[in-house]
């Protein structure tokens, strides 16, 4: 048994606290109150970053919810931090792909070296660049509005993105890009669109993660997952969905695998709640819409 797995097990145990579904794991240190990307590495601990207008830094925090480490991200900076990710070679990407209202010039995917090898207190970051081609204005028509990313995933040589949908009125289609995962300025590629549900409240993307075994990919909504399996790349909306509703219906904004099976999650702080790490089992068969 490994040891993050111990330690979750752990918290099923005496976790008693009601957050629908998901299993209260740790609240986060009042200066971790808008945590908008966490990304497991090892054992009991995660990579967590800040929304935007937060400080140009990423955490590590175990699952206490106590500040371990702290890098200053240098040739960062922190518009709309929204999604963190990592490679096979321990490298960490930050989207700073929020765009709220489809008007930005400047997405950037922050890369930077594994932070578990990196001394000091400063790390420094390559921009991945891009832009969309399908849009033509900025901003473009209210119901064009989908070019908002929240979500981010790390497959071979590639960075997934789902964009979540702010069109109104809303129709519930999530577009699936591509982009290199090295340096330069790309032309982003439109692999793949699908709809996700038609209630906004519940039906747009804020993050996604992929399985450690590339067999299943869960994305995450403020209430819901969608787990796609049965997929090939590059467009893996073509594989099977299936959608739990985890009863939960806080600010849920991050989203990782602890393991092939089990998720952690976290909300930001909203309207008194929130700004917590949370764990959720996945079952062979999520039930379907």
């Amino acid at each position: 048994m490994t040891k993050s797995f111990f330690v979750f097990a752990t918290f099923l145990i005496i976790s008693c606290t009601n957050f629908g579904q998901l299993t209260h794991v740790a609240d986060f240190p009042n200066a971790l109150d808008e945590v908008s990307g966490i990304l497991h590495v090892e054992d009991s601990t995660i990579w967590a970053i800040e929304d935007g207008g937060n400080k140009d830094e990423i955490y590590k925090v175990d699952f206490n919810g106590d500040i371990l480490k702290t890098f200053e991200v240098k040739n960062a900076k922190n518009i709309d931090w929204e999604d963190i990710t990592k490679d096979q070679n321990g490298n960490i990407y930050i989207a700073d792909t929020g765009n709220n209202d489809s008007d930005r010039k400047n997405l950037v995917i922050y890369k930077i070296p594994n932070p578990e090898l990196e001394k000091g207190d400063k790390i420094n970051a390559e921009k991945i660049e891009f832009y969309y081609p399908e849009q033509k204005k900025y901003p473009p028509k209210k119901s064009k509005r989908n070019y908002d990313v929240e979500a981010l995933f790390h497959f071979k040589d590639k960075l997934y993105l789902m964009t979540r949908n702010r069109a109104d009125p809303f129709d519930g289609n999530a577009s699936i890009y591509t982009v290199p995962d090295s340096k330069g300025k790309y032309a982003a590629t439109l692999v793949g669109s699908i709809k996700i549900c038609e209630d906004w409240k519940t039906c747009q993307i804020t993050a996604i993660d992929i399985s450690s075994n590339a067999k299943k990919i869960v994305a995450l909504s403020y209430g819901k997952l969608f787990v796609f399996t049965d997929f090939s790349f590059d467009d893996f909306s073509k594989g099977t969905m299936k959608t739990i509703d985890i009863s939960a219906r806080t600010q849920l904004e991050s989203i990782c695998f602890l393991n092939d099976s089990t998720l952690l999650l976290a909300d930001e702080v909203s309207h008194g709640s929130g700004g917590n790490l949370y764990s959720y089992q996945l079952s062979d068969k999520p039930k379907s819409n």
